[in-house]
């Protein structure tokens, strides 16, 4: 019998810890899931026979080697700054790794370690990265097959809230790990656009968004990813002259957004102390300077001084509550803290609530001296507050990977990610057994 060691049990590992108790009987696996709150890993688990739950520090090098070092493969669902820790022991013990996280430069470097060691470390396989790569991948081998020149690629995807359950006016709840909206796009934006290199700085990305059609789901809003630069040749598709990856989402949420980032209150490279004492309104006010040259600013600044503005981004942010009495609930925080903590108050996820995963990539290409236009879309819908299609969308292609390492059928060695036929064909056809499955037309 294989074991499985799946470290995290949180929000986004639900499908997966389910896909694996499903196969385990069949496929002789046993799962032990780690997690620093054994209640969490217990309840997930349920009473299954082929699984048990262990309390786990990450940080503790004891443990967390003990239990890799007894496994035969290993599922990290912990934060991306966490996953060097985990890597580097499955090295040392020699044991295959699968994650859902974006390749860092650190763990690029352990690639020629990984090769020695004879194992894989399969990254990206989650939804954004992950089933991005691997659809985009099988249409542009597809297009190439036919004779197509590839000669544009925009891709953007959004973990959103269902309309049914859409309601605040920033048209949006958190389905997956909330620091990582609160800290998105922070750095400089590069893609191609039209033949030229575009660099988006951080203080103007969210002010420079673009309008999206999804077919069958509506219009959005959505700014560019950080680095789609890189993908250009990890896809082949140098020469190509537009390519842009981005993020998805719905109208009103961006232009907030960017007052957001103008103020400061995304920033977490310093600590405001006693910040436990403030109140979000005062926290709030230390901001909104009358110079500021945003209307939006000065809208809030007023609000700050007893008049009562109106405006819709005032409207999002006593929504967001940030014009409330109430204390701030973290002691020594930088101000991207402090916005989460109110955000997660206002932005959860009640047990009803659906969230909304979007995707779509977007191809132009000439085939026989003729310029073409084609679109590949899926839209999902989550059940509630816990089956939601985040969780399904980052789980399920995740479990499919180490299945079919298991399997022997996924083979190699080093760094690997899943832009090769030999890994997106059997994971797609999977996905759309699993209801996720990719609509293409032309537009």
């Amino acid at each position: 019998m294989k074991k499985i060691l799946m470290i995290g049990a949180g929000k986004s590992a639900t499908f997966a810890i389910e896909y694996f108790l499903e196969h385990a009987a069949q496929e002789q696996w046993f799962l032990v899931l780690a997690d620093a709150d054994i209640k969490t890993a217990q309840k997930k688990l349920g009473k299954s026979k082929y699984a048990e739950a262990v309390q786990l520090d990450v940080t503790n090098d004891v443990a967390r080697r003990k239990l890799i070092s007894e496994s035969d493969l290993v599922v990290s669902m912990m934060p991306a700054a966490l996953h060097l820790l985990i890597i580097k022991d499955c090295i040392a013990f020699g044991k295959h790794v699968v994650n859902a996280s974006y390749v860092s430069p650190e763990i690029k470097a352990l690639e020629s370690e990984a090769k020695k060691a004879g194992m894989i470390i399969l990254c990206e396989m989650g939804l954004d990265p992950g089933i991005d790569h691997m659809s985009a991948m099988k249409t542009i081998h597809e297009l190439r097959e036919k004779g197509a020149v590839i000669t544009g690629f925009k891709s953007f995807c959004g973990g959103l809230v269902a309309r049914q359950s859409d309601t605040n006016p920033w048209h949006y709840k958190f389905s997956w790990n909330p620091r990582n909206v609160i800290v998105a796009g922070q750095g400089t934006a590069q893609f191609l656009e039209d033949g030229q290199l575009r660099y988006l700085p951080y203080n103007r990305l969210f002010a420079s968004n673009w309008k999206v059609a999804v077919n069958g789901s509506g219009v959005y809003e959505a700014y560019p990813n950080r680095d789609s630069l890189s993908y250009i040749a990890l896809y082949g598709m140098e020469g190509v002259k537009t390519f842009v990856r981005g993020t998805l989402r719905r109208k009103g949420f961006m232009d907030a957004w960017h007052t957001l980032v103008q103020l400061g209150l995304t920033d977490d490279t310093y600590h405001i102390a006693n910040s436990s004492k403030l109140s979000y309104k005062s926290f709030l006010k230390m901001y909104a300077a009358p110079s500021s040259e945003s209307k939006a600013l000065q809208a809030i600044y007023d609000y700050l001084q007893g008049e009562k503005v109106k405006h819709p981004i005032i409207e999002m942010y006593a929504s967001a509550g940030l014009f409330s009495d109430n204390l701030i609930a973290v002691e020594n925080a930088t101000p991207a803290q402090i916005l989460q903590s109110a955000l997660e108050v206002a932005w959860k996820m009640e047990a009803d609530d659906r969230d909304l995963v979007v995707m779509q990539h977007e191809f132009e290409y000439t085939l026989k001296g003729r310029k073409r236009v084609l679109q590949s879309s899926f839209v999902l819908q989550g059940d509630n507050q816990v089956e939601t299609a985040m969780a399904r969308t980052v789980g399920l292609p995740l479990a499919i990977g180490a299945k079919l390492i298991l399997q022997g059928r996924i083979t190699g060695k080093g760094l690997l990610l899943p832009i090769m036929a030999k890994v997106y064909t059997p994971v797609l056809a999977e996905l759309k057994e699993c209801g996720i499955e990719f609509l293409e037309y032309e537009a």
